[in-house]
């Protein structure tokens, strides 16, 4: 019997998937050998690959004049490659502090050059953010950067500052393809796709083609974008099998819905689980309710020792992953497009009777 996977990434991905791998992993469609053991060079993983990025561009809504492939190096790679590129000598980079995975981003970005920050949490604890129709980019800006939702505070942005000419980049690791986005809104979109699109190991990249004309040209060859824009992200050995599982992944996403179908499921899990926090005196959210996550549910009990007796029972009934991240402490339930309603519901029944038990 499988358990309920509860955990922030790498994550639950949907078992019609994971049977598929399994069934392909010895002889990719009757080739005489694995997708793992091919060439990326030319042949069947080229040809996988391709589908793989046509049905990204599909399910995104991804206009011509953008660049799609993977990398390799985690999003956290990211946090450096993209000041690397386009924070340019005598001018800046506007950044928002939403929670650890920004924060995280900006302290990088330091290191390269100089940081306004248009927002930053750290008084209410990474609990809300701004209202975006105020947030306006710096005069000498070469790009605005946020984090569209963070998995370890709970708090995903609902819309979009509009920044005008000054580039919009967004880490999307842990909300991608859970709601339609209009991609024309961002110079940059990307993400780990350990949460919503596959296993660990491969990195999305969305990027508008005229990005690379204001990039820092002089970098190594692995942190250049235009290098990787040129060769369809393939200058290097790309990591085969994670692409492989999010090919698999987009199929399903598409056979269920697309991006809106994926909101659906979204908005139906997480109304279930905030309608049992805030129905409640036991249970409380720490979260802005105009901002909290759709994919992770963070909620705290009246003690640690209460919190640490949940975590051991929800185990026992076979719920995995909802003790809260170690930074913040508290419990947390990541609720990604893959994870049944029936484990939202189970989760929820559980709560209920923890409540009556120990209230």
């Amino acid at each position: 019997m499988r358990k309920m996977n509860f955990f922030a990434g790498p994550s639950t991905m949907p078992v019609e998937v994971l049977e598929e791998l399994r069934d392909q992993l010895v002889d990719y469609e009757g080739q005489g050998l694995s997708m793992i053991e091919a060439s990326h060079r030319g042949g069947m993983f080229e040809e996988m690959y391709d589908e793989c990025l046509a049905t990204f561009r599909e399910l995104m809504g991804v206009p011509e004049n953008y660049d799609v492939y993977f990398l390799g190096g985690g999003a956290t790679l990211q946090f450096a490659m993209i000041p690397m590129n386009f924070l340019l000598p005598g001018k800046s980079a506007d950044y928002s502090k939403t929670g650890t995975w920004s924060n995280k981003a900006t302290s990088d970005a330091k290191k390269f050059g100089s940081v306004n920050l248009f927002f930053d949490g750290t008084e209410s604890n990474f609990t809300t953010l701004p209202d975006p129709k105020s947030v306006k980019p710096s005069p000498d800006s070469c790009y605005m950067y946020l984090c569209s939702n963070e998995t370890i505070g709970g708090i995903e942005w609902q819309d979009f500052p509009d920044t005008g000419d000054v580039p919009l980049i967004a880490d999307m690791s842990s909300d991608i393809l859970s709601r339609p986005v209009d991609v024309s809104k961002f110079a940059m979109i990307y993400g780990g796709v350990q949460k919503n699109l596959g296993p660990a190991g491969a990195t999305f990249i969305i990027m508008r083609k005229d990005m690379l004309e204001r990039r820092n040209e002089n970098l190594p060859a692995y942190l250049d974008y235009g290098l990787h824009a040129k060769e369809k992200g393939l200058y290097n050995t790309p990591p085969v099998f994670s692409i492989w599982a999010v090919k698999c992944n987009l199929d399903w996403i598409k056979r269920n819905g697309g991006a809106q179908g994926m909101l659906d499921r979204a908005c139906k899990k997480a109304g279930m689980l905030y309608d049992t926090i805030d129905s409640s005196d036991f249970f409380r959210s720490p979260v802005d309710k105009r901002y909290r996550s759709r994919m992770n549910v963070v909620f705290r009990l009246p003690s640690e020792d209460l919190e640490k007796k949940f975590v051991k029972e929800s185990q026992e009934a076979g719920m995995l992953g909802l003790k809260g991240h170690r930074s913040v402490g508290g419990l947390r339930a990541s609720i990604y497009n893959a994870l049944p309603m029936e484990a939202v519901e189970n989760l929820c029944s559980f709560m209920k009777e923890f409540e009556r038990k120990n209230g």
